[in-house]
């Protein structure tokens, strides 16, 4: 028996791991640069932990979830994204108190049981915010220009921001009975997923993709004028702030996105590079959920990104290279005696921080060297029994073909 990655799991290989490292090292480049700090949650939690924080009604608890009993007949779930762990531990360990504006960011693998299609996997991987403690507009704009950044430092120059504004417990019960009323009446020719919301939840209705429920539903009331005086100001002031830094965006009265803890701001960012699957990020402000995971009342906002979705996006654009880790030195030993003396050189520059490598097969001279130009190593030094008894060796830059003389016993390499 041969036994295969899971469906819907991937093994990430050399050098693929080299984009995926230089990827992260932006994000947390950028994120330093905002002022986040990494938190780092275990994999799965409480299954009542998401049940609470997503919604029960929500595809992604009704369907999606790994869920399984331990030992000890508790439910526990695979992360399905990361605000909930994330919050779970900013309550649990009292970060409120510790700092009045707790901005922290993740990166790591989150599961879902999904039918696996270009761009969404199983077990998929996503880099994320969250800022808990101020109700700022201008922090939910921040959000947005996190994951703006971080793709703009990359090279990707195809991408748009839609905002809308779902309200909050105040003005939104008006207007989902407004909206169930009015679906109530086209309930017939719904698709099977929409009329399972229209008494549920029914803003996932607007945020259908069949072309039929978009077209049933494209004449009915805006949120936006339903909101409340507080959440109209707020989406007013993130539309100003928007304007005055002449962020191009798009208000779009439909996008709800697919969590029940949204209050106020959503957003999403998309890309033309995606095709059908086109969001790289969205997010939101979720004022109530530190409250209804038990902890203090705190409003808070953050957005998630899915890495699969980046490299699709980066891959299409034909112009993005991460730089690939090569050796400063590759040493070609010509006999036993060589290869020990090899051996040790090599630990000794690798502890002054230098890549070397060298042959561990006993392959010919041809075939090592052939081994160096395919790792592209910087230089190259050949090793033999005259080398050892003179103590010196000829350093050969292997771009220019230059040769330098050296010194074995004191072997150093050009800055």
């Amino acid at each position: 028996m041969k036994y295969r990655a899971i469906k819907g799991t991937k093994d990430i290989l050399p050098p693929e791991t080299c984009s995926w490292q230089y990827i992260e090292s932006v994000v947390r480049q950028t994120m330093g640069c905002f002022g986040y700090r990494e938190i780092r949650t275990p994999i799965f939690e409480r299954t009542a932990l998401f049940a609470r924080s997503i919604g029960e009604l929500t595809d992604i608890v009704s369907k999606e979830m790994y869920t399984f009993l331990d030992r000890s007949e508790e439910s526990l779930t695979l992360r399905p994204e990361g605000t909930a762990s994330t919050l779970r531990a900013y309550i649990q360990h009292s970060l409120g108190e510790q700092m009045p504006l707790a901005k922290l960011y993740y990166i790591g693998p989150m599961f879902r049981q999904e039918r696996p299609q270009a761009g969404r996997l199983r077990q998929f991987h996503q880099f994320g915010a969250e800022a808990l403690g101020s109700p700022s507009p201008q922090l939910d704009v921040e959000m947005m220009l996190l994951p703006l950044q971080i793709y703009q430092s990359l090279g990707i120059k195809t991408f748009s921001l839609t905002i809308n504004s779902v309200g909050c417990p105040r003005c939104r019960p008006k207007y989902k009975e407004l909206l169930r009323s009015e679906l109530r009446k086209v309930f017939d020719q719904l698709s099977e997923d929409s009329q399972r919301r229209v008494e549920q939840n029914p803003l996932r209705v607007l945020d259908s993709k069949d072309e039929n429920d978009r077209t049933l539903t494209a004449t009915i009331p805006s949120i936006l004028d339903y909101l409340c005086e507080e959440c109209s100001t707020h989406f007013e002031t993130v539309q100003k702030v928007l304007d005055t830094l002449r962020l191009p965006y798009t208000v779009d009265n439909r996008l709800v996105r697919g969590l029940d803890y949204y209050t106020k701001t959503a957003f999403e960012i998309t890309s033309t590079s995606l095709g059908s699957q086109d969001a790289l990020a969205g997010g939101g402000r979720y004022d109530m959920l530190v409250e209804e995971l038990g902890g203090a009342p705190t409003p808070g906002v953050g957005f998630a990104a899915g890495m699969e979705r980046l490299l699709t996006a980066l891959t299409a654009s034909e112009q993005f290279q991460p730089p690939v880790p090569t050796p400063d030195l590759f040493i070609v030993a010509l006999d036993a005696e060589s290869r020990s003396f090899a051996f040790q050189k090599a630990m000794e520059l690798r502890n002054k921080g230098f890549a070397v490598e060298m042959d561990y097969n006993d392959r010919s001279v041809k075939a090592q060297m052939r081994e160096a130009n395919r790792q592209q190593a910087h230089y190259v030094i050949v090793v033999g029994s005259n080398e050892l008894a003179s103590g010196k060796g000829v350093l050969k830059e292997m771009s220019t073909g230059k040769e330098i003389p050296v010194s074995l016993d004191n072997l150093q390499l050009p800055q």
